[in-house]
């Protein structure tokens, strides 16, 4: 079943081949030589050497064990050998002969109760015929018959099989039960035996009942063999009509069975025998396998059914009989164990055979176990998880101690005599513990499957609910579900361990039996045959020396000649020294038999046969102590030899997934149930959905169910189709726990990672407010244990679940970046923070898994996520330049005052079209529930407005490459609107502006130089679309201008942090503070001797190869020259502006006087001052200003264009605004103008000239300043007279 990788090929002789490719080849190897070697780790560390690796690399075992395919060797003869040792003895050959048969028809019977359970109807897949008259009539049942002619002729077989089962087992039942030989002792291997049969016959009564299937599949075959005629023959119709009655009556195995024996005279005494030797072993625990156990209570409820007749009432036999029934014992075992697993998922009710008793009625009150209310705590798992805990908790300790006294010694030491002893002892130690732990498992399975929940105990039950469903699924709560887990993790684990120390045990075993079975035939036997001897016992002597023939071993073949005991003669004052050999050699069972059933007869109440009378009374109390001591042993002899196979059935709990009774009583609905009806599913499920850190690492355990059962169906069953279901369950079983996993390991992690970068003082504000928020750091769990296991066993196949949630989690962390950039996509530029946020918790979310598994490095993910692998920019940079473009541009207001862009109150009219928001699991997002609420609100904070945080984001998210592309095509952009746009604009508001306006005379006033500006300026200030087109276009350019210097601003805060960062490793140290008495230059040097070992540059120039010192001197050019280095990339960008003003028009022609334009309104800033003469003006109630529709990215676009033409001194000097301020400095008029508010006009002037003043000292310390022509020489200057007051005109 195990499918391995082939081990690495190796390289032709020829061929040199370096160490390190042959120690990975021998490492390769090594995985497939031993399933104890632990697998390879992560693809990163298997490059590295052996000797590297360290034991922590190595993952921890969590899982059941190791599939494979094994031999095992059988040491049952089945008495084939038995003329080796009792051939003189003609009653032990005739009991032997007898055994035989009767383990024969027990595998016949085994084969037949696999037919039968496995058994699938197949009439209801035959095509209906609908009439006589139908063409393809007879085709179909001719069809139908040739297919199913195999499996009726099996069912003939196993009709014929159990009538000579029966007639065998009566047979026996006579010959024992014969007058003369009622007194003969018979073996208890016999009766058990006997009694093994009586258990074939519950099992297959049972289930030729429960599969109705199978009477529907003759009764179909027979409707078409009648039609084709096949069953013609008397002989074939006599027995088919014996089929249909055999098939058609219930319990008719058990009622033949009954029938037959009470025709045998001193049967039930012979039963008697045999239930009180089932119920002596129970008492005993002389059994091994849970199925052992289950077995005697079966026989006994089954015997007891058998015993009691009308004529013969097994009550009154305990009064009268010497061999009675012990019923109050068997009353006693019946509290204990009432329900028991039948066959797979068919369970007994043992108390149903005592109601099937005709005397049951008249002794109901003798039976305390069916009336007891307590019956349902004999299976409460919860009560004994403790104990089953402290009980694995000291055999592992004990386990540990042998293990570790192995390692220490090293393999090649011998082990002592008692420490042998001791390993023996500590096997069957363990397989007791284990076999009485699935014992319980298995008996609360079945006891819930015969009380399924009720739908009055369960909501979740309704009435389309499936028996098997209520049975299974609603019928565990959850503590019950935890404590099988617990249970089965115990069980398998520890038979993972007891299967390392395989070897040793099957050592220690044989030696120690071989030891035990030698010095008792050499040693011990020596006084009885001495005693036998002596007083002329013939019987006694010659069953001992048989005993000594049989079994002996002796040192050098012979027995000792001079021995004094077998002349009934008293040793030597010395003594008489035997050396009994040491050997690793294993008695067959054959071997076991003659020597268990001699010592039997020795000190059995029975005689051995013939006229003589029993031999007990020839021991004394020491030696039948010693004989019934020896027998105790010797009973698990045959389980301890077969050591890995009776642990293999120890562990076996193939019976929780198997449900072939129930998918019976589906009639046909159901071809299999789905997983969720699967317990092994359940299991896995339930820790998945609670999410138990203790139950994590038990969670590859349930797996192994499945295990459990594709072994049975292939070898008990030996029935492909269930295998191929169970493969089939598997795979889907496997596929949901790897993605349901994995999805909790991102969950998991990414809650980690939210928590960690969770601002700790809003976390401290929510608790103080009682807002719930997750514990900084999430509850611990085990996922680490998993993630590393490289080597999980399913169905004999070796799966990388490490590489399997490794795909996972990778597409998991791409789908949580895509998510995260989709999101951003869906929404403004102000969520350019969140972005951030999200792609921080991601990549701590990457780095914390990869310490357990091997991601793809992060920024590689990005750039995928991001769609810029290839292309020359990203998502993230289309969708800044794009928000920029059509939302920040034209609808942003921007506040000199916060250094924050709000958006506009005219920008709901034109909402942008973004799409809709992706919906995602909260894994894709913080984790949690209430880290995603904890960091919505936080996020919330920075949804308002744009500012320096945002430009920060975007400058993290872009670096300088999408920091370029942004820029260059904001620049393509403006430079249409300055070229086209707003030339137009300028042209076509030139022309409206006056030919000349004048600054007025002082004594005109404030409200002259008013009324003068608004009767000249009357058609700028009715123009129609210069507030909301002109005035937006010219916030597009602001606004831009203001993206360009923030950005430079975020990237010198980010290359800053770099260059600190960078500082120690390039011997930047700044200067540490000195006293005045402390030499400051002793202090450098010391810390500079602290960061020595950080000066990397230093250490390559002096260590490094040509191309290190080559990418060093480029790395560390490349982290010092930032821009933020005495660099202005705002700078640049306003030269690249200036070169849009191309256009004379700009700057009015040329001059009337040659030198400046004064009354002229042709240039920008003349316009421009009417501009700001028109937003100057205070509005009325409820009018929005331009300061809430444009901002001062208004500002901004004038002053820059007006420095960038070199007009900035003439619009000082000019503007008209500034002139009626300087008039109202002298007049300090504060009456209102034509219903214009002076204060309100003047304050509004006074604002935008300090806004100006700031916008063009801002700019001028980028630029250099002054006029766009050359600079003028001395020699050309041109002197004018000083202009003539106007008083002066007047009075000439």
């Amino acid at each position: 079943m195990t499918e391995q990788a082939p081990p690495p090929a190796s390289p032709p002789a020829a061929e040199q081949v370096s160490l390190s490719d042959g120690l990975a080849t021998i490492d390769g190897l090594a995985t497939l030589i031993s399933d104890d070697q632990k697998p390879k780790d992560q693809e990163s560390k298997d490059q590295q050497p052996i000797g590297q690796r360290k034991k922590d690399q190595q993952p921890p075992c969590i899982e059941a064990v190791t599939a494979a395919v094994t031999y095992h060797a059988n040491f049952d003869t089945n008495f084939v050998d038995r003329n080796a040792y009792i051939a003189n003895m003609p009653k032990y050959m005739e009991e032997t002969k007898a055994h035989s048969e009767l383990n024969k028809l027990l595998d016949e019977g085994e084969a037949y109760a696999s037919m039968l359970y496995t058994w699938r109807g197949c009439s209801r897949a035959m095509p209906s015929i609908k009439s006589n008259d139908q063409p393809n009539r007879t085709e179909i049942y001719q069809t139908f018959v040739d297919i199913m002619k195999p499996e009726i002729e099996k069912l003939f077989n196993f009709m014929r099989f159990q009538a000579r089962a029966v007639d065998v087992f009566c047979s026996d039942i006579k010959r024992v039960s014969q007058q003369e030989k009622k007194n003969e002792f018979w073996s208890e291997s016999y009766l058990l035996t006997l009694g093994k049969v009586i258990n074939m016959f519950v099992v297959l009564d049972a289930l030729k009942d429960i599969k109705s299937s199978i009477n529907n599949d003759y009764s179909a075959y027979k409707r078409g063999a009648q039609v084709v005629r096949v069953l013609d023959s008397p002989d074939a119709l006599q027995e088919s009509h014996a089929m249909v009655t055999f098939l058609a009556n219930k319990s008719e195995i058990a009622k033949t069975l009954k029938k037959k024996l009470g025709e045998v005279e001193g049967y039930d005494e012979i039963l008697a025998d045999i239930i009180n030797l089932c119920a002596t072993m129970y008492d005993k625990e002389q059994f091994v396998l849970p199925r052992e156990k289950h077995m005697l209570i079966k026989i006994i409820a089954f015997g007891l059914y058998l015993i009691d007749t009308p004529e013969n009432n097994m009550y009154k036999t305990d009064q009268k009989k010497k061999r009675m029934v012990h019923l109050s014992k068997v009353n006693s075992l019946f509290k204990q164990l009432q329900c028991v697993p039948l066959y797979g998922d068919q369970q007994l009710e043992v108390f149903a055979y005592i109601r099937m008793t005709p005397n049951f009625e008249s002794h109901k009150s003798f039976w305390t176990c069916d009336s007891s209310a307590k019956l349902e705590a004999q299976y409460n798992i919860l009560q004994r998880l403790p104990s089953m805990k402290e009980d694995h908790t000291k055999f592992i300790s004990d386990l540990a101690k042998h293990s570790h006294k192995m390692v220490k010694s090293g393999e090649k030491k011998k082990r002592s005599e008692s420490e042998q002893k001791a390993l023996k002892q500590l096997a069957f130690r363990g397989l007791r513990l284990i076999s009485s732990w699935t014992a319980k498992v298995t008996e609360l399975f079945s006891w819930k499957l015969i009380h399924p929940a009720d739908k009055r105990e369960n909501k979740d039950i309704n009435d389309d609910t499936d028996d098997y469903e209520k049975a299974l699924r609603y019928n565990y709560n959850n503590q019950e579900r935890f404590a099988l887990i617990e249970v089965i993790a115990m069980i398998k684990g520890l038979q993972v361990l007891l299967n390392r120390m395989g070897s040793e045990f099957h050592e220690a075993i044989e030696t120690t039996i071989f030891a035990e079975m030698q010095d008792f035939v050499q040693i011990t036997l020596r006084d009885p045959i001495r005693t036998a001897v002596k007083k002329k016992r013939k019987t006694t002597e010659s069953v001992l020396l048989r005993i000594r023939d049989a079994c002996a071993n002796w040192l050098n073949g012979n027995a000792p000649v001079d021995d004094p005991s077998m002349k009934g003669k008293k040793d030597p004052p010395d003594g008489f020294k035997i050396k009994v050999p040491r050997k690793r050699v294993s008695p067959s069972t054959t071997q076991i038999y003659a020597m268990r059933t001699m010592l039997e007869s020795l000190i059995s109440d029975r005689t051995g046969g013939g006229k003589s009378k029993s031999m007990k009374k020839d021991f004394d109390g020491r030696t039948i102590e010693a004989i019934a001591d020896f027998l105790r042993k010797s009973f698990f002899y045959n389980h301890l030899i077969n050591f890995s196979e009776t642990l293999q059935e120890c562990c076996d709990l193939s019976q929780m997934w198997y449900r072939e009774f129930f998918l019976e009583l589906t009639n046909g609905q159901r071809i299999q149930f789905p997983i969720e009806m699967s317990m092994p599913w359940i299991l896995i499920d339930h820790i998945l959905e609670t999410k138990d850190p203790a139950m994590m690492e038990c969670i590859l355990y349930p797996l192994d169910l499945y295990s459990d059962s594709a072994h049975y169906a292939l070898t008990k069953f030996k029935k492909q189709f269930l295998y191929d279901e169970i493969e089939a369950e598997v795979k889907l079983c496997f596929e949901q726990l790897v993605i349901k996993l994995s999805d909790q390991i991102f969950a998991h992690y990414k809650t980690v990672a939210a928590s960690i970068l969770l601002d700790k003082r809003f976390r401290l504000d929510c608790e103080k407010n009682g807002i719930p928020i997750p514990d900084p750091f999430p509850s611990a769990n085990r996922y680490d244990t998993l993630l590393r296991q490289t080597n999980v066993q399913v169905l004999g196949r070796s799966i990388d679940l490490s590489k399997l949630l490794k795909q996972r989690l990778t597409a998991a962390m791409q789908k949580s970046l895509d998510y995260a950039i989709t999101k951003f996509e869906a929404s403004d530029l102000t969520h350019i923070v969140e972005l951030d946020v999200l792609l921080e918790v991601n990549k701590l979310t990457h780095r914390l898994l990869s310490k357990h598994v091997h991601l793809a490095d992060f920024e590689c993910m990005l750039q995928e996520a991001n769609n810029n692998v290839v292309a020359p920019f990203g998502r993230i940079t289309l969708h800044i330049f794009w928000e920029v473009y059509y939302d920040f541009m034209p609808k942003y207001c921007y506040n000199g005052t916060t250094h924050r862009f709000t958006q506009s109150e005219l920008a709901s009219l034109d909402p942008v079209d973004r799409g809709k928001p992706p919906s995602a699991s909260t894994a894709f997002q913080y984790g949690d529930k209430r880290l995603n609420s904890a960091y919505e609100k936080v996020t919330e904070l920075y949804s308002s407005f744009i500012g320096m945080p945002h430009f920060r984001c975007i400058v993290r998210l872009v670096h300088y490459k999408g920091i370029a592309i942004i820029i260059e095509e904001l620049l393509k952009i403006i430079r249409t609107l300055i070229q086209n746009t707003l030339l137009q604009y300028f042209k076509i508001l030139t022309e409206a502006m006056p030919k000349k306006c004048q600054l007025t005379r002082q004594d005109f006033g404030t409200m002259g130089a008013v009324a003068y500006y608004s009767a000249h300026l009357q058609d700028i200030i009715q123009y129609a679309d210069l507030r909301q087109v002109v005035f937006g276009h010219f916030q597009e350019v602001g606004n831009a201008i203001i993206f360009f210097k923030k950005m430079e601003e975020a990237l010198a805060v980010e290359e800053t942090m770099d260059l600190h960062h960078a500082a120690p490793f390039q011997n930047l140290i700044p200067k540490p503070y000195a006293k005045q008495n402390e030499n400051s230059d002793m202090k450098m040097k010391r810390l500079e001797q602290n960061f020595e070992t950080l000066r990397v540059a230093e250490i390559i120039e002096k260590f490094g190869t040509t191309e290190q010192k080559s990418y060093t001197k480029e790395a560390d050019l490349l982290t010092k020259e930032r821009l933020c280095s005495g660099l202005s990339m705002f700078q640049v960008i306003l030269q690249r502006i200036q070169t849009f003003f191309d256009d004379p028009a700009w700057n009015g022609g040329e001059p009337a006087n040659g030198i400046i334009h004064i009354d002229e309104c042709t240039e920008f800033h003349r316009l421009w001052s009417a501009i700001q003469f028109v937003y100057c003006f205070p509005l009325k109630q409820g009018e929005y200003t331009p300061e809430e529709t444009h901002g001062d990215g208004l500002n901004w676009a004038g002053a820059t264009m007006i420095t960038l033409l070199g007009q900035q001194r003439r619009f000082h000097a000019l503007d008209f605004c500034y002139h009626i301020l300087r008039v109202h400095g002298v007049d300090g008029q504060k009456d209102d103008i034509n219903g214009i508010s002076t204060v309100r006009l003047i304050d509004r002037i006074t604002k935008y000239r300090s806004l100006n003043n700031e916008i063009f000292s801002v700019l001028k310390n980028y630029l250099s300043y002054g006029e766009p022509d050359e600079p003028v020489q001395i020699d050309q200057v041109t002197c004018y007279q000083p202009p003539v007051h106007h008083s002066q005109i007047d009075d000439d």
